[in-house]
């Protein structure tokens, strides 16, 4: 199996976590022309290789110049319709033509423009979502070839890791780890072991009542009472 990176065209990182996870990278893709130019400006500091290009450029190609688009023809992947983002355009590509990715990475998602932040965070439960619920008849892009949980999906940036899930489970995060919960289900109620202030009472009515925790114990076990989207953000 291997890991794919997906790189948007937010705030490129700086620090070596996130910098590392695109140089051990299998598979590279980046999201349009500012993607791209992000890319080839820092590439030189992350790889030995200094010729390393991506994979695929993936988008609709509205942010591409003239000059990139001679220049690197051969890496377009031009996708016209406008219902998804260039994020999902990508996640579809990459699901569609590496089936031994089993782990993907967004990087340079987040940042820049508050709105695309917010988006593409959000972007990560509804992919737990259909990921979770894929099966041919209802999902064949993402489906093929693959079971449930087969995949790992969360966003990287130089300040946290988000991820998601869609019903109880185990977080092995390591104890003084800060952590939010965010969901758009506002039936939902989560009991927690191994946060500093439990969740049991939280209503998710808004993005804050679950943010600014903490872990005390090196697996955070989350109870939900029912199957549901949660998006988790740590440092």
């Amino acid at each position: 199996m291997s890991t794919a990176v997906i790189i948007g065209g937010g705030d490129f990182p700086k620090k070596t976590y996130p910098r590392e996870l695109i140089r051990r990278a299998d598979v590279i893709v980046c999201c349009d022309g500012n993607a791209l130019k992000a890319f080839l400006r820092c590439r030189k500091a992350i790889f030995v290789d200094e010729s390393r290009l991506p994979d695929a450029v993936v988008g609709d190609m509205d942010s591409m110049t003239p000059r990139l688009i001679n220049e690197y023809s051969r890496l377009l992947v031009r996708v016209e319709e406008q219902d998804d983002n260039d994020q999902t355009k990508a996640l579809r590509f990459v699901l569609g033509n590496y089936p031994e990715v089993d782990t993907i990475h967004f990087i340079a998602a987040t940042g820049k423009r508050e709105d695309h932040t917010i988006g593409n965070l959000g972007l990560l439960m509804e992919y737990a979502r259909t990921l979770s619920k894929c099966h041919p008849e209802t999902c064949p892009e993402l489906a093929e070839g693959r079971s449930e949980g087969s995949l790992s999906i969360d966003m990287v940036s130089d300040h946290s890791t988000a991820f998601a899930v869609t019903d109880s489970c185990d977080l092995y995060l390591g104890t003084g780890r800060r952590i939010s919960l965010f969901s758009p289900d506002n039936s939902l109620r989560i009991t927690s072991n191994g946060l500093k202030w439990q969740t049991s009472g939280v209503v998710f009515d808004n993005w804050w009542p679950a943010t600014l925790n903490k872990t005390t114990e090196d697996v955070v076990h989350l109870d939900l009472s029912h199957k549901s989207l949660v998006l988790i953000i740590t440092d």
